[in-house]
C-alpha cells in the first residue's frame, strides 16, 4: 500500500533532520559547546593559538582536533568547510549536532512551580537578534525561547556567537504551529502578552496583574510585527511604553525589557 504524500514527508524531514550538523565557531560558543555535556560534538578544527587557548576544555571533552594554518583558514578546500570570511572564527571551528531539549510541554513543566516566563518568536529571522534574546532569556530566567520551524531563524554559527554561549544552555525550542502553541501554554496556565506598539496596555500595568502567574512574552519580527493569527490568539495585546511620541526598538532590544518587567512581577 503507497504511504500517503504527508507520511513520506514527514519520514524525509526526520531523515534530513538527523544529518543535520551545524558549524559554531569563536572562541567563547566553542568553547561553551565543548564544556556542555548534552552537545553531540563531531569535529574541531584550530589553529594553533585557538588550541592553546581551549587546551583545557578540548582535553576536558576528550575531542581530537585538526590543526589549520591561519593564513588558509578560509579556504574550504584545506579542510572541506567553507567559512565566511567575514565570521569572527577567532580561529575556531566545532562541528556538532543540534541540541534536543525536548517539547514545549516537558520544557514548561520542567519548570516546576512558580511564575515561569517564556519568549515566543513570530516569524523572527535574523540570527543576530534571536542570539541576543537568547542571552537576554538567559540574564533574566526564562525557560525558554520558543520559534517556529520553518520562517525563523536555525540554530546556526552566527546566532550561537551572538548568544554568547547562552545557545549552550537557554532551551530554543522549535513549534510547526505558533497558534497551537499558544493554545498549548494556555493550557499550561501560562497568560500569552502580545507585544504591539499600537495596543492601549503597557506591559507594566499587565504584569501588574500577573504576580506570581506564568507569562508568555509573543514578540513579532521587526517591521510586520506579529501576524494576524497571532493577535488573535494571545490572551492581550501590550505595548512598552516610550518616553516621547515617537519610539522604536530592535526586536531583541524590546525583548530584553519585556524580559526584565516580566522578571519584577
Amino acid at each position: 500500500m503507497k504511504k500517503p504524500k504527508w507520511v513520506v514527508e514527514k519520514e524525509q524531514a526526520k531523515r534530513k533532520a538527523a544529518q543535520e550538523t551545524v558549524w559554531l565557531f569563536g572562541l567563547h560558543a566553542v568553547r561553551d559547546a565543548l564544556r556542555n555535556p548534552a552537545r553531540e560534538k563531531l569535529r574541531l578544527l584550530v589553529t594553533k593559538n585557538a588550541q592553546a587557548k581551549l587546551a583545557e576544555d578540548i582535553a576536558a571533552a576528550g575531542m581530537a582536533f585538526e590543526e589549520i594554518d591561519p593564513r588558509k583558514f578560509h579556504d574550504p578546500r584545506n579542510h572541506g568547510v567553507p567559512v565566511d570570511p567575514a565570521s569572527v572564527h577567532q580561529g575556531a571551528l566545532l562541528e556538532v549536532k543540534p541540541l534536543k531539549w525536548g517539547s514545549v510541554e516537558e520544557v514548561c513543566l520542567a519548570a516546576g512551580e512558580g511564575a515561569p516566563t517564556v519568549v515566543v518568536l513570530d516569524q523572527v529571522t535574523d540570527p543576530h537578534n534571536v542570539g541576543a534574546i537568547l542571552r537576554s532569556a538567559e540574564v533574566f530566567g526564562a525557560e525558554a525561547v520558543i520559534a517556529t520551524a520553518r520562517h525563523a531563524a536555525p540554530e546556526t554559527g552566527a546566532l550561537a556567537k551572538t548568544a554568547s554561549g547562552a545557545l549552550e544552555r537557554q532551551p530554543y525550542l522549535r513549534v510547526r504551529n505558533l497558534a497551537d502553541t499558544i493554545v498549548q501554554l494556555q493550557g499550561l496556565g501560562f497568560t500569552c502578552l502580545g507585544l504591539d506598539g499600537e495596543a492601549e496596555d503597557t506591559i507594566d500595568t499587565a504584569m501588574a496583574a500577573l504576580a506570581g502567574r506564568p507569562v508568555a512574552l509573543v514578540m513579532g519580527a521587526e517591521g510586520p510585527g506579529l501576524r494576524q493569527k497571532t493577535k488573535e490568539t494571545v490572551d492581550k495585546l501590550v505595548k512598552i511604553e516610550f518616553a516621547r511620541d515617537f519610539g522604536s526598538l530592535n526586536v531583541s532590544n524590546a525583548a530584553a525589557v519585556a524580559l526584565y518587567a516580566a522578571s519584577r512581577r
